[in-house]
């Protein structure tokens, strides 16, 4: 069973206009590593270039913020659903 990934409209033109996907891991940063397989681009737009989250993307693991747990090295199980939500900015 795999993990349940939310793509967010700015992203879907690399997705293919998927709005979720389906991919296995076993922590975020190896569900980033197979969404770049899966979708080429994918995981510069997510993370840096130090290999830490983008500071205007936000991730989601069951609802909670993956920055208050412990970031990609998060681990994920089977059936759980991850949302990628950049972040909104303006006045």
């Amino acid at each position: 069973m795999s993990v349940t990934v939310r793509i967010p409209g700015p992203l879907r033109k690399i997705s293919n206009g998927a709005d979720k996907v389906e991919v296995e891991g076993s922590d975020l940063g190896s569900l980033v590593a197979a969404l770049e397989a899966q979708f080429p681009g994918m995981k510069e737009r997510l993370v840096d270039e130090n290999g830490e989250l983008r500071y205007f993307v936000n991730l989601y693991l069951n609802n909670e913020d993956v920055r208050f747990l412990d970031g990609l090295k998060t681990p994920v199980s089977p059936g759980d659903e991850v949302s990628i939500v950049p972040a909104v900015a303006g006045g």
